[in-house]
């Protein structure tokens, strides 16, 4: 399975992202430049945390117009797997492969801590290795965390069961407690908190390992069913 991290200017998690890729799948994995116009030879596309553009505008609104997104989009349309984390997310949703919207946190402060999270949906090639309900310690780092969508939406997310990931202690005031979510066809998932400094316990948490685990399986059963 290839991996692909991209790497816009601002970028400071594509390192984290590689190395945990590298360190728990042993899977190849490869900076991709925003300048890139091809992704076909990836499975996977991650967008990593950081401060895209120097979050300019807002977080994630000039990133969008980078020219990998066009790749980005595609790959997403041919049910590539593709995960955004914090700015990934926020990137996604301004792209619009995901629904709603950041705002700044409900104190206005950068929060960088450590998060309980519970798993949602388990049934997803992000989560499949986790059990339903599980409690997860994982950091988050950011200013602009606060997930809001308006009501019609977030209606769709709960029926569709498209929220992957919730706060158990909402630390930056998302709506519906959400961390986390996943695009209706389920191979697109955006999450504010940053499985991959949690993969080790010398981080001082091994939970987000799962999360990375459960990708290359659902990849391999995918691919190779028997």
């Amino acid at each position: 399975m290839r991996f692909a991290v991209v790497v816009f200017p601002g970028s400071n998690c594509d390192i984290d992202c590689y190395n945990a890729i590298e360190d728990v799948l042993a899977q190849p994995v490869e900076y991709v430049w925003h300048q890139a116009n091809d992704l076909s030879e990836y499975d996977c596309l991650i967008l990593p945390g950081g401060f895209s553009y120097g979050d300019y505008l807002r977080s994630g609104a000039i990133a969008r117009f980078s020219p990998i997104m066009q790749e980005v989009e595609k790959a997403a349309a041919e049910g590539k797997l593709v995960l955004g984390i914090c700015n990934g997310f926020q990137i996604l949703l301004e792209a619009g492969l995901l629904p709603g919207a950041m705002k700044r946190n409900d104190n206005l402060q950068f929060i960088c801590t450590t998060e309980e999270l519970i798993v949602n949906n388990n049934l997803t090639p992000f989560t499949n290795q986790y059990a339903l309900g599980e409690s997860l310690q994982i950091p988050i780092a950011h200013g602009e965390g606060n997930y809001y969508c308006d009501q019609a939406t977030l209606q769709d997310l709960e029926e569709n069961n498209q929220i992957v990931f919730r706060y158990n202690n909402n630390p930056n005031g998302s709506v519906a407690d959400i961390a986390g979510i996943i695009n209706q066809r389920g191979n697109v998932l955006g999450m504010m908190p940053h499985p991959e400094r949690a993969v080790k316990e010398l981080l001082g948490s091994s939970d987000g390992k799962k999360l990375f685990q459960s990708i290359l399986t659902f990849w391999r059963e995918k691919n190779d069913p028997s």
